[in-house]
């Protein structure tokens, strides 16, 4: 494996060999991270309700329900300005959920430009390659072999490498791209259902959440 990274030329290898790296970082934190039952636990609306029903909902409540979950930040800030109207409540949740989707969208752009960059430099470590075999080929002819094959390694090599670290990076990317997306739409049903709940239709199914 080494040889075969060293015939590829260190000057593209080891980037290459970075985003490979950073690429299987990300995965691992995102993977972990960004898991549904963690952000926007199935049960904790029906929990918030109960507790709005038995007048149990004070500051305690609220302070345990924002560092509870990404869902239950955006549910405390917009218990936390109900008494002043749905607008307010709808604002105070639309800001909470922009700072959550900012965060469960950290790293995906590292992600993308991974898998944008990774074949670039592939085809620039081709380019350096060729241009070793033809400056070979003008110093030296075609009778030694040994140049030659060394630039053609070098450009075959870069070449793989950059598409073998582009291809994982790119559906690494858009797979957690759906899943961030998935999650949106999850709190946002739940952040309605809440000020449905509260302002306007208190008919709504909070257990069924």
């Amino acid at each position: 494996m080494f040889a075969i990274l060293a015939s590829g030329g260190w000057l593209i290898m080891v980037p290459l060999l970075l985003c490979s790296v950073a690429v299987i970082a990300i995965s691992i934190e995102r993977f972990w991270t960004l898991d549904p039952s963690k952000i926007a636990p199935k049960h904790q609306l029906g929990q918030v309700w109960n507790w709005l029903q038995n007048n149990q909902l004070d500051s305690e409540k609220l302070k345990e329900l924002r560092h509870s979950s990404q869902l239950g930040r955006i549910l405390a800030a917009g218990l936390s300005n109900s008494r002043h109207g749905r607008e307010v409540m709808k604002d105070s949740i639309q800001e909470a959920a922009n700072q959550v989707v900012h965060e469960l969208e950290k790293f995906l752009g590292a992600l993308g430009t991974i898998a944008a960059i990774a074949p670039l430099l592939g085809l620039l470590g081709t380019v350096i390659g060729m241009i070793k075999v033809f400056t070979a080929l003008n110093l030296e002819g075609a009778t030694n072999a040994a140049p030659l094959a060394g630039g053609i390694s070098e450009a075959l090599v870069t070449t793989a490498v950059g598409l073998f670290v582009a291809i994982p990076a790119m559906m690494a990317h858009r797979f957690f791209v759906r899943r961030v997306e998935a999650l949106v739409v999850t709190l946002e049903q739940e952040a309605i259902k809440l000020v449905d709940a509260l302002h306007n239709d208190r008919r709504v199914d909070m257990k069924a959440a």
